[in-house]
């Protein structure tokens, strides 16, 4: 496809370009022809920039193909903060945040349209190596627990907020550190840097699939509840015909054979529509989480 050899020149460019202080924003979609209007669609930090294409990439050609008279194109964040930069700012058109970025970003101009399916997926999980010796929770004080950001609902809040409620005093008890990344966070653990790490269910499974070596000497040593999942957002400006066919475009992904193979990527059933009141348990534990374990912008 198209974006294979702009992403080949990306990394390239990104190689060479080391030495520089400035760091490139990563934009791996295929520019819009100059006559018809070009949107800007950001996925949060899932994974490296490489990989968000790998999984998001098809689906935003899929739906240009289905939607000549415009043009989608992908600009991946170089972290959490990056990413909320943006979208808190109004700069991107459409935006799939995680569900704490979503309760925010209707403070900055988008609403709720649809979200991942899977809810059940969307819980925190708490690794640890297999030969740590960690049995109980207590066996964590004094030692380091990786997270991919302050503001990783289910891979950072839901695991602290699950230590909390089984007798760790996050604040005190355990040294927090946060790597950037849900992957990071894994890799953390593996490498013994730290005792244990938070992540969530969907980037564990990808992780287990594609290292399964790695992933055979870590194990799923606490899980949390679940919440609703990442959503899709769209800014207000943006006409809502436009919104309602990116939508049926999206929504549709698992009725053919190859729409379901890049949902399978990802992996999830299916993309399906959702509203602001979708996310009022998400605005509910975040009351919970501030006034138990840490503050948190609601």
């Amino acid at each position: 496809m198209r974006y294979w050899g702009l992403l080949i020149l990306v990394l390239l460019l990104a190689g060479c370009g080391k030495t520089h202080k400035a760091v490139y924003e990563p934009s791996f979609s295929t520019k819009a022809p100059t006559n018809i209007k070009a949107y800007v669609v950001g996925i949060h930090p899932l994974h490296n920039p490489r990989r968000l294409m790998e999984m998001y990439g098809p689906i935003l050609e899929y739906i240009n193909a289905t939607m000549p008279n415009v043009h989608f194109r992908i600009e991946a964040s170089r972290n959490y903060e990056d990413f909320e930069k943006k979208l808190y700012s109004g700069h991107f058109d459409f935006a799939m945040p995680n569900p704490y970025q979503t309760v925010l970003s209707l403070k900055h101009g988008y609403h709720v349209f649809g979200k991942m399916g899977d809810d059940n997926n969307f819980r925190g999980v708490i690794l640890v190596r297999k030969d740590s010796g960690i049995r109980t929770m207590n066996d964590l004080k004094g030692g380091k627990v990786a997270y991919p950001s302050p503001t990783a609902l289910a891979g950072s809040m839901m695991p602290q907020y699950y230590l909390h409620t089984h007798g760790i005093d996050v604040n005190h008890d355990i040294e927090n550190v946060y790597v950037g990344s849900q992957e990071s966070a894994i890799m953390n653990v593996y490498r013994g840097h730290a005792a244990a790490g938070g992540t969530w269910m969907v980037p564990w499974l990808e992780y287990s699939a594609e290292h399964a070596n790695q992933a055979s000497q870590l194990e799923v040593k606490w899980q949390t509840g679940s919440l609703p999942n990442n959503a899709w957002v769209v800014r207000q400006d943006v006409p809502a015909a436009l919104t309602s066919q990116f939508a049926t475009a999206l929504f549709g992904l698992n009725n053919s054979v190859q729409g379901r193979k890049m949902l399978a990527r990802i992996p999830i059933s299916n993309f399906e529509p959702a509203t602001n009141a979708t996310y009022a348990p998400v605005r509910n534990f975040l009351v919970v989480f501030s006034n138990s374990v840490r503050q948190v912008e609601q």
